[in-house]
């Protein structure tokens, strides 16, 4: 079994929490950029072909992997403040950064985890697998396929 931490790439469409593709869209489209919170809780951020790669690995070595709970994302931590200036400067946007107190954003006792940084240990050491795209590499792959299906 995997579980996956924030699998991002081409093609997603940015609902449910999906900063990624969201911030590319606004910084496009010359809006503010819309960060909820204080923009200091940090993410790692892991492209959807490292995840592939981490699945195929798994399923070519059953005899290491099977019945196993693996991890699966990037250890590369990022702030959403430190996102969206990656976002702006991979755009040329010179859209702002806007943020919005969650109390404004979401529903009374809605409650956010400061830091999210999956533990990558076990699956480097069963299928020699870490996540090799950079931040700026998944930014620019979802630039370019944002770019290239605008309406």
């Amino acid at each position: 079994m995997l579980r996956l931490f924030n699998t991002v790439g081409p093609g997603q469409i940015g609902t449910y929490g999906m900063v990624v593709p969201r911030f590319v869209r606004q910084a496009l489209q010359g809006s503010d950029i819309t960060v909820y919170g204080d923009g200091e809780q940090s993410r790692c951020f892991c492209h959807v072909y490292d995840t592939v790669d981490a699945l195929m690995r798994i399923l070519e070595a059953p005899e290491k992997t099977s019945g196993e709970i693996f991890n699966v994302g990037s250890n590369h931590e990022i702030t959403i403040n430190q996102l969206a200036a990656v976002v702006l400067e991979a755009t040329g946007s010179k859209a702002g950064i806007v943020r919005v107190p969650y109390d404004q954003a979401y529903a009374p006792g809605f409650e956010d985890m400061r830091r999210r940084v999956p533990d990558i240990a076990k699956i480097n050491a069963a299928v020699n697998w870490k996540s090799t795209r950079s931040i700026r590499q998944i930014v620019d792959d979802v630039v370019a396929y944002e770019k290239q299906n605008q309406n």
